[in-house]
């Protein structure tokens, strides 16, 4: 990988969309144009998105920028720790598996079930009454 080329990786969970990019550096992480620390404030969030540098030993070797919306938080720290993993594929075929053995590529396909009409919720009803 060239010196500043960035290689992207696109995350998904819920309705949670995290684009990133990656490029040799320090270790930076960026998103939303915040620092990390700040933008996630639980530390479980903080170890996820970290997670993939952990597991194929490359700490404080790539600068990581994600844009995320949607979802909630958590929703968004597996979405940008998704878009991490598939991006440092990108840069080394020889992580991916690794990346599998700790089940960092797998897409997390469990969504908000739709509400059905004539009911109140998606499989709730109304309440019977009797009178």
């Amino acid at each position: 990988m060239a010196d500043n080329e960035h290689t992207w990786g696109l995350g998904r969970r819920k309705t949670a969309v995290a684009r990133v990019r990656i490029r040799t550096g320090t270790g930076k992480i960026t998103i939303n144009k915040r620092d990390a620390d700040e933008f996630f404030v639980a530390v479980m969030q903080r170890n996820s998105i970290r997670k993939p540098f952990k597991v194929t030993d490359l700490n404080d070797k790539f600068d990581v920028f994600a844009n995320v919306h949607g979802g909630g938080v958590g929703a968004q720290a597996e979405a940008v720790r998704l878009g991490i993993s598939r991006a440092l594929i990108k840069v080394n075929k020889e992580l991916e598996p690794k990346l599998k053995e700790h089940d960092l590529l797998t897409r997390d396909s469990r969504m908000k079930e739709r509400k059905k009409y004539g009911l109140r919720g998606a499989r709730r009803g109304t309440q019977f009454s009797k009178r």
